[in-house]
């Protein structure tokens, strides 16, 4: 259930330098979303908004870990194991993880009986904001020392890839996410001193400070390179392709000369024919014949075609080893085009978001293939920090993958609702009103394919898009998965 936002206290406790305290003893993902917000007006009102995601995530992961260390305080008690005898919180941590994961409600309820809490304080004074978040759970030496070591190992690091690409010890809640952490305030101009831990009277305080005179942001819009030189060196498409796309431009040509031109093109004939075949068009028998398939497909639908084939046939033969993501990609379509045919009045948008799906991690293509496994790991931290991919890999390679597909897409010269729903389909709320529909399917659809790969969760679903296809809960989208996979199941048996 979403918190309400005093806007006006907010504003007051800003402008009068107040303290804002809010307490917490379980720090539910609703209280997260709630600080977050509070973090966007005191940035708004001090005029500093582009920094939100970057102190969002220190914010955020500070809480985090302050839960966790009451968690811990919580397990230990309930295994009778003292947490400052170094043999026995050894003992302890090797199966703090699974078990309270396993069982995390149970010993968020026990903490917060025991009386364990989160207090954020957000408070300004001059030119700066402090956030501070202090847990009565006092840090052990052990921990002192891991945290301050973590502090330690970030100044080795000039960019998060080199980070990510190192093996740290993610036990402890002060792991890689420290880390980054430093590493994000270094990317808005400030250095480790702007973090501190301590102890103040039983209670672990860790606090943030951000001297704005100080604070520089990196140019995020400047890709690296290497990405510029791989976009630069993609080839156009295929000439037969381009003369295709010409001939169904032309009011004069002929649905037999569209045919006979396809018909050069074995790979592109198969692809019509399985499209056409396939459980969208729900035909009584097989077609084999191109100029019925055409017809059946109509003009905007082969020219979509025309776009998929053309960038699989670039990129297939460019990047190899690539078979997982254009898996992932039609199963998006799939469920894109019939999202769209369920719940969409308007029928016009269905091969759009159909390509929408295909094409939507054109991007991520080209990271995979410059920057092997830095996507899966930014996707396996994200996923266990509950934050978007999107933003660290912004910061991690100067460009998300969207971004980086959607130029591509420029490139080649693609319809702007196509444009839009690769480069807007992990962030639609900002994507042009007149693309919303095939952007907000798109998204949903991927997220859907992603919550099978077990990618992300139900929470980090923006909730505006599931507001928008009437989903109220995690149990309604369980059941349009159910039916699209099945769906999807039974396409594939077709072939």
């Amino acid at each position: 259930m979403a918190l309400n936002i005093d806007h006006e206290q907010i504003k007051r406790a800003v402008h009068n330098a107040i303290p804002l305290t809010f307490k917490t003893f379980t720090l539910p993902h609703e209280t997260e979303e709630y600080m977050e917000q509070v973090l966007e007006i005191f940035l708004a009102e001090l005029g500093h908004g582009e920094i939100k995601d970057q102190l969002s995530y220190c914010m955020r992961e500070i809480a985090v870990n302050a839960k966790k260390a009451n968690t811990k305080r919580a397990y230990f008690l309930e295994k009778n194991l003292d947490l400052n005898d170094p043999r026995e919180y050894s003992e302890g941590m090797k199966t703090f993880k699974q078990e309270t994961l396993e069982n995390i409600q149970y010993y968020l309820q026990k903490q917060k009986e025991i009386g364990l809490y989160i207090k954020t304080i957000f408070y300004t004074k001059g030119k700066s904001l402090t956030i501070t978040v202090r847990n009565n759970a006092q840090l052990t030496k052990t921990e002192h020392i891991r945290i301050f070591d973590r502090i330690a190992r970030s100044r080795a690091y000039t960019s998060m890839e080199e980070a990510f690409t190192t093996v740290l010890d993610s036990t402890e809640g002060a792991g890689l996410g420290i880390v980054i952490l430093i590493l994000m305030l270094k990317k808005i101009g400030l250095d480790e001193e702007a973090f501190s831990i301590d102890i103040d009277s039983g209670e672990t305080v860790a606090t943030l400070t951000v001297p704005f005179p100080q604070v520089q942001v990196e140019q995020l819009y400047l890709l690296t390179n290497e990405i510029i030189k791989e976009v630069e060196s993609i080839p156009q498409f295929p000439d037969n392709i381009i003369y295709l796309q010409k001939l169904i431009a032309d009011p004069d040509s002929e649905i037999a000369d569209i045919a006979r031109q396809i018909s050069t093109d074995p790979s592109l004939t198969a692809d019509l024919l399985k499209l056409v075949n396939s459980a969208q068009f729900m035909l009584p028998k097989r077609v084999d014949n191109i100029v019925e398939a055409v017809k059946l497909v109509g003009l905007k639908g082969l020219r979509n075609l025309l776009l998929a084939h053309g960038t699989q046939k670039i990129l297939g033969k460019r990047y190899k080893e690539m078979r997982s993501l254009w898996q992932h990609s039609y199963r998006t379509a799939f469920y894109a085009y019939n999202l769209a045919k369920s719940f969409r009045k308007s029928k016009n948008i269905l091969d759009d978001v159909y390509v929408g799906g295909i094409l939507h991690d054109l991007g991520q293509i080209i990271m995979a293939s410059l920057h092997p496994d830095l996507l899966e790991r930014i996707k396996k931290f994200c996923k266990e920090k509950g934050i978007s991919s999107g933003m660290l890999e912004n910061f991690s390679v100067g460009l998300n993958h969207a971004e980086i597909g959607a130029l591509i897409a420029e490139k080649w010269n693609f319809p702007d609702q196509l444009v839009a729903a690769i480069r807007y389909h992990h962030d639609p709320t900002s994507c042009n009103h007149d693309f919303k529909d095939v952007a907000y399917t798109v998204t949903l659809a991927n997220c859907i394919a992603d919550l099978e790969r077990d990618r992300i969760t139900f929470e980090q679903i923006n909730p505006l898009v599931l507001k928008d296809f009437n989903i109220e809960s995690e149990a309604q989208l369980l059941r349009i998965q159910q039916k699209l996979d099945k769906a999807f199941a039974n396409q594939k048996s077709r072939f």
